[in-house]
């Protein structure tokens, strides 16, 4: 299947628009990506033409609602490759995700002594839920350190791998450096020492064909709004017989088999006992629809299509005098710069003013920004939308920024 840039961008309403007089180049999708109209209008349509309560309604529209929710927990399981679709969970996003697990897994399988083991590149989301369980069980966190290239330093891993290692947490894509980090060699080593596996699949989902079974992690997490779906919903990956054992760490309705104020509650079979109170089932439906639109593109063709964009991109910022630009040559999704010694926030901010909107400031990587001695960084992001225009525009904007404010 070949790419067509244009009917790709014909599909999303708000490239039409002009900032500041300008047309807009949005380079802010690791943040969060824009949305398709075929997204919008399955939403919109559930809304205007068939929402109701899901679970135990017997009138037409629940029946119907929640078929539609439990259809997009087979397709969710499809596009990951799970073994089945009680290994899907829905969730708030990739943050409620790790929580879930830190919550839930963490409160019977860490105790005293032990260690979880994380990187030196994760986003908050993969770091805060793990020091807040450590702290709770008087365990011990640990990071893989990274390399001058901004890659993980894998030759610490033995040291850091010890018989009191519970969990390795590990994103799959960073969302500041673009490093895609070898998770299924790091899946590989951690289960040979019987370490559980989460992955943080949050910058990879929309890039590139995710296979849970054959990356062979117990947790795969990712947010609906990153993949071109709506904010508010995402997806857990968990493997069933982990699910299984895990408790809930949430309760209300939905998530019980049966309640007794005498007798205490029995809990619902995995997934449901994980999805207490009424689900957002609009985005739920919504994010479907982006997976299917997604599905229909092909991820391989969006895999090379970004891929050439991405050096077409480097190349062009590599004119752009005094531009620092952080990370390895080959990367996913995303371009970290700064710019002489001007503050992340100025340089952002003048670009909104050519229309080119960026993110600024320490995109939740405290420790990444300490590693490379820096209080902010500037970072654009390319997806399947974006164009060669588009970097050339920020390549032009940054070199005028340089010109106007000096080195």
């Amino acid at each position: 299947m070949s790419f067509d840039l244009t009917r790709v961008r014909a599909d999303f309403p708000v490239l039409a628009r002009e900032v500041n007089g300008e047309p807009l180049a949005y380079l802010d999708s690791a943040a969060s990506a824009q949305k398709p109209q075929a997204v919008i209008d399955a939403e919109s349509h559930f809304y205007a033409n068939g929402y109701a309560a899901v679970h135990r309604g017997i009138h037409t529209l629940s029946a119907e609602a929640t078929t539609a929710m439990e259809d997009v927990r087979i397709q969710a399981a499809r596009f990951l490759n799970a073994a089945s679709p009680e290994e899907i969970i829905f969730v708030k996003g990739t943050t409620e995700g790790i929580n879930l697990v830190a919550s839930s897994w963490g409160s019977r399988q860490l105790h005293a002594g032990d260690n979880i083991l994380i990187t030196g590149m994760e986003h908050h989301a993969n770091i805060v839920p793990w020091q807040m369980l450590a702290e709770r069980a008087g365990a011990e966190v640990r990071f893989i350190p990274l390399t001058g290239t901004g890659e993980l330093d894998l030759s610490s891993l033995s040291t850091l791998i010890d018989s009191r290692t519970r969990m390795l947490a590990v994103t799959h894509v960073s969302n500041v450096l673009g490093t895609v980090n070898p998770v299924k060699e790091l899946v590989a080593r951690a289960k040979a020492a019987g370490v559980t596996t989460l992955i943080d699949g949050a910058q990879a989902v929309m890039h590139q064909q995710v296979d849970v079974q054959d990356l062979d992690c117990d947790f795969y997490v990712f947010s609906g709004h990153k993949i071109y779906g709506p904010t508010g919903i995402g997806i857990l990956y968990g493997r069933k017989a982990l699910l299984d054992e895990m408790p809930p760490w949430e309760g209300g309705g939905s998530m019980i088999a049966t309640v007794s104020l005498t007798e205490g509650t029995r809990f619902a079979a995995a997934p449901w006992r994980f999805e207490a109170g009424t689900p957002n089932t609009g985005g739920i439906i919504a994010l479907g629809a982006a997976l299917s639109w997604v599905s229909a593109l092909g991820l391989e063709v969006i895999h090379q299509r970004e891929q050439a964009l991405m050096r077409y991109a480097l190349d062009k910022l590599s004119s752009v005098p005094d531009l620092v630009i952080y990370g390895p040559e080959a990367r996913s999704g995303v371009i970290a710069f700064n710019l002489g010694q001007h503050h992340a926030y100025d340089v952002g901010s003048f670009l909104d003013r050519y229309g080119i909107a960026i993110r600024t400031g320490h995109h939740c990587a405290m420790p990444l920004m300490t590693h490379y001695g820096v209080p902010a960084m500037c970072r654009a992001s390319f997806v399947l939308y974006n164009s060669e225009e588009e970097a050339d525009r920020l390549a032009a904007g940054l070199t005028r920024i340089h010109r106007l404010l000096g080195g």
